[in-house]
């Protein structure tokens, strides 16, 4: 384990009630992790994407929680190519139980979508 221990919280805007719930089920069960994320954002700023890109390689593992708004989600989808592209660990979580649309953007478009649970999300902080 790295000893930062940083977890990158992935979300589009529209879904930050879901992260906020994510952020206290990870402190409720008091992992040496800190969540980090970046709650206001703009994809079309190229220093918006350094600083994303920055922050998510500082971080230990990315988590992602995924709704029907990636689709629309620039910035989330720009998160998630920085986490791939610098080979940080990422666990793509169903935010809901919306169905998803048939075609996901990339990068996830191929990647599996896990239920957001404890246990899911326990063996993946495990992994790190």
């Amino acid at each position: 384990m790295a000893s930062t221990n940083k977890i990158f919280i992935s979300f589009a805007l529209r879904d930050a009630s879901l992260r906020d719930l994510l952020v206290e089920q990870v402190n409720n069960e008091k992992t040496p992790y800190s969540c980090v994320d970046i709650p206001v954002k703009q994809s079309w700023e190229p220093a918006w994407k350094e600083d994303c890109r920055s922050k998510v390689k500082e971080c230990d593992g990315v988590i992602a929680l995924i709704t029907n708004n990636i689709v629309r989600a620039d910035g989330q989808q720009w998160e998630l190519h920085c986490a791939y592209e610098g080979r940080v660990p990422v666990l793509l979580l169903y935010g809901n139980s919306e169905k998803l649309p048939r075609k996901l953007p990339s990068p996830i478009d191929d990647e599996d979508i896990l239920e957001w649970t404890l246990p899911n999300i326990e063996t993946f902080l495990s992994r790190l």
